[in-house]
């Protein structure tokens, strides 16, 4: 995973320890950047209420009142939890440009934003996250605050 420029991740682990941590699908989508296939996601649907934190360190990402039906094939939020949880930048690969998401805490690969989409959420932002990239954690019977 090529490193981002002027952050150190407060989380660090060799390669060799990430593929300890991580499956294999885990590994292939956080640390290689990949992406799991649209609709296979086990979050893609999913309307608990709780939040969403890194699967590879656990830093809380995303509340489920911003995860919105986007129909796109993968969970889709509309801000992540604090500014300061994600790392933004740009992603030229597959021949075009687009805005990589990074969790800030280890710098795992979570997925892309997309902006002016048109979609009826006060940020008009899009947060198209990889199932496997997190982790709900369950607020059952009560908001998440």
């Amino acid at each position: 995973m090529e490193p981002v420029l002027g952050a150190t991740p407060k989380v660090v682990h060799s390669e060799l320890e990430w593929r300890e941590i991580l499956t294999p699908k885990e590994y292939a989508v956080l640390r290689d950047a990949g992406t799991e296939p649209a609709w296979t996601g086990e979050y893609t649907d999913t309307k608990s209420e709780g939040v969403y934190s890194c699967r590879a360190c656990g830093t809380e990402l995303f509340r489920s009142d911003t995860k919105f039906d986007s129909h796109c094939g993968w969970p889709s939020f509309f801000s992540p939890l604090a500014a300061d949880t994600v790392i933004l930048r740009e992603d030229r690969a597959l021949g075009m440009v687009r805005t990589e998401v990074l969790c800030a805490t280890c710098h795992s690969h979570l997925g892309h934003v997309f902006e002016g989409e048109g979609y009826a959420t006060p940020t008009d932002q899009r947060y198209c996250i990889n199932s496997i990239s997190l982790r709900l954690v369950e607020n059952p019977g009560g908001p998440t605050d």
